[in-house]
């Protein structure tokens, strides 16, 4: 009964004291909730005592149909789930070791678009399979890959007719607070699809797959739609329907940018698609990457003060390469880079993922201090051909 006496709540250990305070606020949001309820059982009593012979309400036909208007998420994912794929990739060792991920059509040809970090175990002698949302398989090999931005792109080896490529949106025009959807295989689900916003735009993030391989870097796009482990490499969509992102990497609750079986906490971050489409076309064009370089190297342990170039290259080489772009602008070993175009430098990463949001051959200003004063220079970008 809504007026019986409720059971006194036992006091939460201090350590829970949070969960505690949840607890107790949904008892009250309950008792709450019942005194209208009684309240509203009582007043239908008394007038049925009055004379009304009933309270029901009896529900109108059910509509013979539902249309989901276009722009809505079903709509999207309707559209869109045909050309989502999960990937399973097997490396080539006795023991087969490999996992699930996700990658979208690129073209009628049969080019798949996903991470580095999704194929990388099967890169060499392993074998790769794409299931479709209708449950066809098809195998598949490798085009190329790039390390560095963590893309990768493969081709099925029998290409079914009719393929419809993702379109492709503006990750440049992508505003804080538009929509977004991920569709991906999060702990091997297939054709799962989670809603959110773009929570911030030129995130830096430094990631790896957690075997010890080279890193990747990004000026990333941050989304809250859920991701998790074996989402990487699906779309992230804007509300059209268009593929703004790639989705590589999560922030988990251990510490650390990568893949994480915690899971998501609402921290995702998806490689901006006009990036990816650049590494895309070169993949598909010559199987190797080409990154953008300024010819300097540069701490990447230090941060919150910028980047600063090492007064020693690698191996024993100069931390500026003579002739190179740094060189060229007049940049030394010490210097601090604070800037560059309209963003702040904080860290070597942070430095890295700028410049590679950009291709060879670009003109860039950049902020630097040296001795105290600070100065700028115009670097033009070189390149570099495939991972080192």
């Amino acid at each position: 009964a809504w007026g019986a006496p409720q059971q006194p709540v036992p006091a939460a250990p201090a350590p829970r004291r949070r969960t505690g305070g949840l607890v107790a606020a949904v008892l009250v949001a309950s008792l709450v909730a019942g005194g209208i309820g009684g309240g509203i059982g009582y007043w239908a009593a008394e007038r049925g005592d009055n004379g009304f012979s009933s309270t029901t309400v009896s529900s109108g036909q059910a509509p013979a149909s539902f249309k989901r208007d276009p722009g809505t998420v079903a709509a999207v994912a309707a559209k869109a789930l045909p050309s989502v794929v999960t990937i399973q990739a097997k490396s080539g060792g006795q023991d087969g070791e490999g996992g699930t991920g996700t990658g979208f059509v690129y073209d009628q040809e049969g080019h798949i678009v996903t991470n580095n970090h999704v194929v990388a175990s099967a890169a060499d002698g392993g074998t790769l399979s794409v299931t479709f949302s209708d449950g066809k398989t098809y195998d598949a090999e490798v085009v190329g890959r790039a390390e560095g931005y963590d893309v990768a792109v493969i081709k099925l080896k029998d290409a079914p007719k009719g393929l419809t490529p993702l379109p492709l949106g503006d990750s440049d025009k992508v505003a804080v607070g538009d929509s977004t959807i991920a569709i991906g295989a999060p702990f091997g689900l297939s054709n799962t699809v989670t809603t959110g916003i773009v929570s911030a735009k030129n995130r830096p993030v430094a990631s790896g797959d957690g075997s010890g391989g080279s890193s990747s870097y990004m000026s990333a796009l941050q989304t809250d739609a859920s991701i998790n482990p074996g989402n990487s490499g699906g779309p992230l969509l804007d509300a059209s329907g268009a593929v703004i992102g790639i989705n590589s990497a999560i922030q988990s609750t251990s510490g650390g940018f990568g893949q994480s079986q915690a899971g998501s906490i609402g921290l995702g971050f998806a490689i901006p698609v006009n990036q990816a489409k650049n590494v895309a076309e070169q993949l598909i064009k010559t199987g190797k990457p080409v990154y953008p370089v300024i010819g300097a190297t540069v701490n990447m342990q230090e941060k919150g003060q910028g980047a600063t170039i090492a007064t020693q290259g690698s191996g024993g080489t100069a931390s500026v390469t003579p002739g190179g772009p740094a060189a060229k602008a007049g940049l030394k070993a010490g210097d601090v880079i604070t800037g560059f175009g309209d963003h702040p430098i904080d860290s070597g990463p942070t430095l890295i993922s700028e410049i590679w949001t950009h291709k060879p051959g670009d003109s860039v200003k950049i902020t630097y201090e040296r001795d105290g004063k600070t100065a700028t220079a115009t670097v033009v970008l070189g390149e570099r051909t495939g991972d080192s």
